[in-house]
Order: C-alpha cells, then structure tokens, then sequence
C-alpha cells in the first residue's frame, strides 16, 4: 500500500453516532432519562453554521471599522440542531406539542433548565471534537 492510497476515503474511520441524555425532565416509564442520538458533523458545515453565525461589529474610535463577532448561543444551537438524529426536531406534530416553529426553538423548550443545557452545550463541543469548549475561551480570553 502506497503512502498516496493511505489517505484514500475507504481508510478512513467512521465517526458513530452517539446517544447522551440532555434533560431529566424527559422520561421513559421507568423514570429514566430518555437518550437522544447524535452523529457527528462535518467540518464543511461547521465552517458554514459559523459563518452563519458571526456578524460584523463596529470598532470604538475607528470610522468604518469592523470585527467578526460569532453569536456562540446560536451558533451552538445550531450544532445541536445538525447534530441531533433522535428525536426528529423538524417533526411538525413535537413542534407544535411545545408551540414552537423552528427545530432551535424546539430545543430550548425541550431542554428548558439552563444548568442541563448548559452541561449539553459542553457535551455537544466536546461530542465535536472541541477540546476546548467555547466558555473555556472566554475565560481565557478575560484574564
């Protein structure tokens, strides 16, 4: 096998989808968490849901002067949204059963505690491939 063929789509390494819990307030009939299933994303459409997500601000002091600014709330709500395979968050019947009309806003409703979503939003970047979450780099970002 050539150094070339190593590289060649059939070697490489299928990502599998994943199940995690995201809420305790969703439950079978037991009483257990109810686990959703998510695959992974593309680096293509991350690259296009940040782009998605970032808008220009203007620069204090500096006429005609922008810096990108990525709106991280939204932008990983729509990693979510791509991310998710069960439960189906484009099903008109669970949209409408929360009063909502976009899979995004389905989401906050279904995962409605801040702390649980919170902890997804971590999972789900980590889940990615982020080994450093996007609060991590505020923080850093502070000191």
């Amino acid at each position: 096998m050539s150094n070339f063929s190593r590289f060649m789509k059939q070697n490489k390494v299928i990502k599998k989808n994943e199940k995690f819990a995201p809420t305790k307030s969703l439950t079978d009939e037991n009483g257990n968490a109810l686990e959703w299933e998510f695959q992974h994303i593309t680096s293509k459409q991350n690259e296009d849901m940040r782009e998605r997500n970032t808008y220009d601000v203007p620069i204090k002091g500096k006429p005609n002067m922008f810096r990108p600014k990525l709106n991280a709330t939204k932008y990983i709500a729509d990693m979510i949204v791509a991310s998710t395979v069960v439960p189906d968050l484009y099903d008109k019947e669970l949209q409408d059963s929360y009063g909502v009309k976009t899979p995004n806003d389905l989401v906050f409703a279904l995962v409605d505690d801040p702390g649980e979503y919170s902890d997804f939003c971590t999972w789900m970047q980590e889940f990615q491939g982020f080994t450093e979450t996007l609060d991590d780099k505020v923080d850093e970002a502070k000191n």
